[in-house]
């Protein structure tokens, strides 16, 4: 009986989540997969259109090109990210005076991360009379307006994403305060240097905390959406050159309310992405090594 009664306590606390869960969460995610099979539009009602939105991807250019966009961003900022952080971490780490105020230094930008302050700020560095340009005049050289020039506006946004690394260095900043200092006094004993040291104790020890900070950076990736909006002005930059996914996504939906094809694209993005983490998760067993305090396999 008294279990009974404990149960039923637990239940009402856990109701406002189950609540927030059915309607805000699972609820509006089953009605847009029933729309990704729709023509929708937000004035008539729903028509079934089976899998004609899905279809469409294969004739839509700018489907395409929004595809391709995401995928240089993700490969070109994710290992950039993963590997600065991680760089920085190994550097930072210590009990050396001063280490602190650098570390708060390096995690600020993450605090602002995706904001559309720091967006705007972006727009000012990289504009056509930004601080780069500035910069290289005084060197007499003359750069383009780099958000504005198709050929650099991708590789803006991937410094920025770079450029917020903070979460990733404070989570390796963890990890090696984890590693047991008797390991590294073996290596020491065994004639390793630092480089060895690092190759051989430090980075596989890390290995988990990599593949940690590659998947989380990953699925971030996929969902950029602010910078780009910015930006770009929510165009897609020059000649759909930051046309990110979801900006794609976002157009489609809320600017020419084509729900139904936006509500296709957010499944697929969903698909990608599990498929991605899934790929990552089984090729996981090869590379990253879990270890006990010991140090043992």
């Amino acid at each position: 009986m008294r279990r009974r009664h404990e149960n039923r306590v637990a239940y009402l606390f856990l109701a406002p989540w189950l609540a927030g869960l059915l309607l805000l969460t699972a609820g509006p995610m089953l009605v847009s997969l029933y729309l990704s099979f729709t023509d929708f539009n937000l004035v008539n009602p729903p028509r079934w259109a089976g899998a004609d939105n899905y279809r469409r991807f294969a004739s839509d250019v700018h489907f395409q090109n929004a595809v391709r966009v995401t995928f240089v961003y993700v490969v070109g900022s994710v290992p950039l990210t993963v590997g600065f952080a991680l760089a920085v971490a190994v550097l930072l780490h210590g009990r050396r005076r001063g280490l602190g105020a650098y570390r708060a230094a390096y995690y600020l930008p993450s605090l602002l991360g995706g904001s559309v302050a720091v967006s705007i700020l972006w727009r000012q560095i990289f504009g056509d009379d930004g601080l780069v340009n500035r910069g290289l005049r005084l060197v007499g050289v003359v750069g383009p307006s780099w958000i504005s020039t198709p050929e650099y506006a991708i590789y803006t946004l991937i410094i920025m994403h770079v450029w917020q690394f903070g979460s990733p260095m404070l989570i390796f900043l963890a990890g090696l305060r984890q590693i047991p200092v008797e390991l590294h006094e073996a290596a020491v004993v065994d004639g390793g240097g630092p480089v060895r040291r690092f190759v051989g104790v430090t980075l596989p020890l890390l290995t988990p905390l990599i593949f940690f900070n590659l998947v989380l950076q990953m699925i971030n990736s996929f969902k950029v959406f602010t910078p780009a909006f910015i930006i770009s002005g929510g165009r897609g930059g020059p000649a759909d050159a930051t046309l990110f996914y979801t900006l794609y996504l976002y157009g489609e939906g809320f600017t020419l309310f084509r729900m139904g094809y936006a509500s296709a694209m957010a499944w697929t993005l969903l698909a990608v992405i599990a498929l991605f983490t899934a790929g990552m998760f089984v090729t996981a067993r090869y590379w990253v090594y879990y270890a006990d305090r010991d140090g043992a396999p």
